[in-house]
């Protein structure tokens, strides 16, 4: 059997194959299964809440509760579903509910709180009574929607709130009567005061007339000085200007003098610059016919090569110098422009650091082409002997006169020296036997030793000028015997 249930309301499935309760809004009610239609729409309880304060005095608080399911959370509907939903919404245990719910919260916020607290705090204990309820109703699935609570009345027997109105209602009156007494003297005082203010401010705006008008006045004369002043600005300021315009123009006249000056020394220079470049290639001409000319005669190729490079670095290193010269004559005369303009001792010095610095670069790349000619002359060489250092290490040093130049260093070494020969035999000339035995041989050594020892200490003491020790020997007349 198909079921729907309507716009508030909804279906509450048990039996086979549920586990529990199934919420819908439409379904099939298969055999064996029941359903329960439940409204969920909100409904009005009106109650009347007795508590008492913690004075122990009794009040009636009046309130007017909206509760309803929660439709929003499904497991409130399942608790609505299965502790409410067979149940009328107004009958007497729904409404008894509820109604203990409130009552039993509110008597316990209210026991806790004076009746001034709670009657200045109306807002605070609304609050706090509805936050307190709402926990209680949530394990039933109930929300209050809404809640209004009236003014707090008195329980009969107990007329609180009667005797504070009272009490109000007499400090209001007497508070109108003084009242009415202070209206009464401000109006009497007021009188006076708008009196006296009235002379006052007529003597006030004398005062600031005659004040104003010297200030008119005074201005007026300020502004005519003004005036004046502004006008011996103006005149002033034109005078400068011409004066300017003048010293302008006369800085002018000087600039286009020293550029005619420096267009003549430009053009008189760039006459010189063209004559050395000319006089460069005769020179650089003149080169390698001589290059030419030697290595058709002297030189074998790699000689001739070698030449060829180190004439290329050179004719290179001259033609750097002058283009290093001109640029650095071109800057010094830009400096100099510049200098009758601005400040340029600074610029100057700058350019000729900048000069120096090319200079150096060019002086460098030269000696880096000096260096790569070599380094090319003696590959060549060095492949030319099979790359046979030992050979290449010969023919450079005959090639460079090394040899001439050794022999010449040792011949210098010993120019002057005076050396002295001694020539010298044993005591029997060395025709003694030296083949002999015994004590003989032996005895014919010793004095052949002993022999040898005078002529030697003659000749270290003429070669030398040394003598021997006194204990050894001394010496008399060179030409004579050794004495002991």
């Amino acid at each position: 059997m198909w079921q729907t249930a309507g716009p508030s309301e909804y279906l509450a499935i048990t039996g086979a194959g549920i586990k529990d309760i199934k919420i819908v809004k439409k379904a099939f009610i298969w055999p064996l299964q029941r359903s329960v239609l439940f409204n969920v729409s909100p409904v009005n309880y009106d109650f009347k809440v007795q508590a008492m304060s913690a004075e122990k005095l009794p009040f009636v608080l009046p309130a007017v509760f909206t509760i309803g399911p929660k439709v929003e959370e499904y497991e409130s509907l399942l608790l609505y579903a299965r502790l409410l939903s067979s149940i009328e919404k107004t009958s007497n245990h729904v409404i008894e509910l509820v109604k203990g719910v409130i009552e039993g919260e509110t008597r316990v916020l209210a026991a806790s709180m004076t009746m001034e607290e709670i009657f200045k705090g109306t807002k605070e204990f609304k609050k706090e009574v509805f936050e307190k309820v709402q926990v209680e109703l949530n394990q039933f699935g109930l929300l209050i929607y809404n809640a209004n609570v009236q003014q707090l009345v008195d329980v009969p027997g107990h007329e609180y709130f009667s005797y504070l109105g009272q009490k109000t209602q007499m400090e209001a009156a007497n508070q109108a009567k003084i009242d009415v007494s202070e209206a009464r003297m401000k109006g009497a005082i007021g009188e006076k005061l708008r009196q006296g203010q009235t002379v006052q401010n007529a003597a006030r705006i004398d005062a600031e007339t005659k004040i104003i008008a010297t200030q008119r006045q005074g201005e007026a004369t300020k502004e005519e000085i003004k005036v004046k002043t502004n006008v011996k600005i103006f005149e002033n300021q034109k005078e400068a200007d011409v004066a300017e315009a003048n010293a302008e123009l006369a800085m002018k006249k000087a600039q286009w003098a020293q550029a005619a000056q420096l267009a003549e020394v430009e053009a008189s220079k760039a006459v010189a610059l063209r004559e050395a470049h000319l006089q460069t290639e005769v020179e650089k001409k003149n080169a390698l016919t001589q290059t030419e000319k030697l290595k058709a005669d002297k030189l074998s190729k790699a000689t001739v090569e070698y030449e060829i490079k180190v004439q290329e670095a050179n004719w290179g290193l001259y033609e750097k110098k002058m283009e290093i010269d001109a640029q650095l004559y071109q800057e010094q005369k830009s400096a100099e422009a510049k200098k009758a303009m601005s400040d340029a001792v600074s610029y100057a010095a700058k350019q000729s650091t900048d000069a120096q610095l090319y200079a150096k670069k060019g002086e460098a790349e030269a000696v880096k082409l000096m260096a790569e000619a070599q380094g090319h002359y003696v590959k060549t060489l060095l492949g030319a002997l099979d790359g046979k250092y030992e050979l290449l290490r010969d023919y450079m040093m005959i090639d460079k006169n090394v040899f001439q130049e050794m022999a010449k260093i040792n011949a210098g070494a010993i120019n002057g020296l005076q050396p002295k020969i001694s020539i010298w035999t044993g005591a029997n000339d060395g025709n003694n036997n030296a083949n002999g035995t015994g004590g003989n041989g032996m005895m014919k050594d010793i004095a052949g030793v002993y022999g040898m020892l005078p002529p030697l200490l003659n000749t270290v003491h003429e070669q030398t000028g040394m003598l021997p020790p006194a204990w050894l020997a001394t010496l008399g007349d060179p030409n004579a015997s050794l004495q002991r």
